[in-house]
C-alpha cells in the first residue's frame, strides 16, 4: 500500500497491489469502469466534429469546452485513494488566466489554489521545459504532476476561466488508484503569491499562515527583474513551530537554495558569460529571458523530495531580494516575484489567501 505515496522509483514496481485503477478525462469525465470512449459525434458542445466520419469511439470527445468566467469540475472522486498522475495543456498564453483548484474530503476551503500554469513550474510564458521528477513539462506545453495526492474521503478538482475569452479546447487526464490510504498519510497542498518587494522591505513571502503538521516539499519562483545587474543574492528562510524573527533554516542565498552557484554563470566574468540554465531531478532554472522588450525573467524550482522541511505546528517561508552595490554593499531590491509553495500536512487546511484577479496575475 505504502507504494503509492513513496517517492518516485523502481523500487516497488514489480509488487501486487490491493488497488483500482481509474483514469478521468473528456472522454470518461466520471472515470467509471467501462466508461471511456461512449461519446457519439454532436452528443455536446465539447464533441469535436472531426470524428465526424468515424463515429462512437473513435476520440469524439477528446477535450472540453470552459466558457470564460466559467468554472469546470474536472475530477470529483469518492476516496479513499491516491492521485498519480495529471496531465493538462491549453494555449500557453491562457496559463494565467486560468485557475486550478483542489477540495479534499468535502472542505469549502481549496487545498490547491494557483494560476494553471505555475502548479506545472511554468508561470512566466508557458514554454519552460522541465525534465524533474515530480513535475515534467515536454513540448510543447504537455503539462504533467506526479506529486501523489492521497484522499481519504472525497477529491475535487475545478479549473476557472478567468480570461476575457472562451477556451475551445481544454486537454486533461487525471489517473488515480482507488485504495486504502494510511492514517498518516498527509494531503498535498499548494500555494500561490505575488508581491512587489520595495528597498525598504526587499523581501516576499513565499508561504505564510500554515498550521498543523506536516512537510514542505517544494518552491517555485518567478523573478520579474527591475535591477541592471546581479539579483539573486537573498536567502531562503524557513520559519518553524513559533519561529519569531529568527528562522531555524536560513539559506545562503537564491542561486545557491536552487542549487546553483555564483550567478549560474559558465565563466567566472560576468561581461562574458551569460546565466546557464538547467533542469535536473530536484532542482532548476528551466528559463532565464533576458533582451528584448520585456525586463529579464528567470524560472526556478526546488523539489525537497530527499530533504523535506518537517514541521509540527506552523510554517513561514520568505526569500529576500538582493543585488550589489559598485560598493561591494547589499543593495536592495525593487522586483516582481511570483511563488508557488508546495506542502503536504494533515486537515484542515487554513483559509488560502485567495488569487489575485486575472490582470494582476499576468507576467507582461
Amino acid at each position: 500500500m505504502l507504494e503509492h505515496f513513496s517517492s518516485p522509483g523502481l523500487g516497488g514496481i514489480a509488487m501486487l497491489r490491493n488497488a483500482e485503477t481509474r483514469s478521468i478525462s473528456a472522454e470518461n469525465p466520471d472515470g467509471a469502469k467501462g466508461g471511456g470512449a461512449k461519446a457519439t459525434p454532436g452528443q455536446d458542445e465539447h464533441c469535436t466534429p472531426a470524428a465526424s466520419e468515424l463515429g462512437r469511439g473513435w476520440k469524439v470527445r477528446p477535450c472540453i469546452r470552459v466558457r470564460s468566467g466559467e468554472t469546470a469540475v474536472l475530477a470529483d472522486v469518492a476516496g479513499p485513494g491516491v492521485v498519480q498522475h495529471i496531465w493538462m495543456t491549453v494555449l500557453h498564453e491562457r496559463l494565467r488566466m486560468i485557475a486550478l483548484r483542489v477540495y479534499y474530503d468535502d472542505q469549502s476551503t481549496p487545498s490547491i489554489e494557483t494560476p494553471l500554469g505555475d502548479f506545472f513550474a511554468n508561470g512566466l510564458d508557458g514554454c519552460a521545459l522541465i525534465g524533474s521528477i515530480p513535475v515534467a513539462v515536454n513540448p510543447r506545453g504537455g503539462m504533467n504532476s506526479y506529486w501523489p495526492m492521497p484522499f481519504a474521503r472525497r477529491l475535487r478538482i475545478t479549473i476557472t476561466n478567468d480570461g476575457p475569452h472562451d477556451l475551445s479546447e481544454f486537454f486533461y487526464q487525471v489517473t488515480y488508484a482507488l485504495t486504502d490510504v494510511p492514517a498518516e498519510a498527509a494531503y498535498l497542498h499548494s500555494q500561490w503569491r505575488r508581491s512587489m518587494t520595495t528597498r525598504a522591505h526587499p523581501e516576499h513571502t513565499i508561504l505564510d499562515g500554515v498550521r498543523g503538521r506536516g512537510h514542505y516539499v517544494g518552491t517555485y519562483l518567478v523573478w520579474n527583474q527591475f535591477s541592471n545587474q546581479w539579483w539573486g543574492e537573498g536567502e531562503v528562510k524557513f520559519y518553524l513551530d513559533g519561529d519569531g524573527e529568527h528562522p531555524t533554516i536560513c539559506g545562503t542565498g537564491t542561486e545557491d537554495y536552487f542549487g546553483g552557484a555564483w550567478g549560474f554563470r559558465a565563466a567566472v566574468n560576468p561581461e562574458t558569460s551569460g546565466p546557464v540554465t538547467y533542469s535536473t531531478p530536484y532542482l532548476g532554472y528551466p528559463q532565464a529571458l533576458i533582451g528584448g522588450e520585456r525586463v529579464p525573467c528567470h524560472g526556478l524550482y526546488r523539489w525537497h523530495i530527499p530533504d523535506p522541511i518537517c514541521f509540527a505546528r506552523d510554517l513561514r517561508v520568505t526569500v529576500q531580494a538582493l543585488g550589489w552595490y559598485p560598493t561591494r554593499k547589499y543593495q536592495p531590491l525593487t522586483d516582481d516575484i511570483a511563488s508557488t509553495a508546495y506542502w503536504y500536512q494533515a486537515l484542515p487546511t487554513a483559509p488560502m489567501p485567495g488569487l489575485p484577479s486575472m490582470s494582476n496575475r499576468l507576467s507582461r
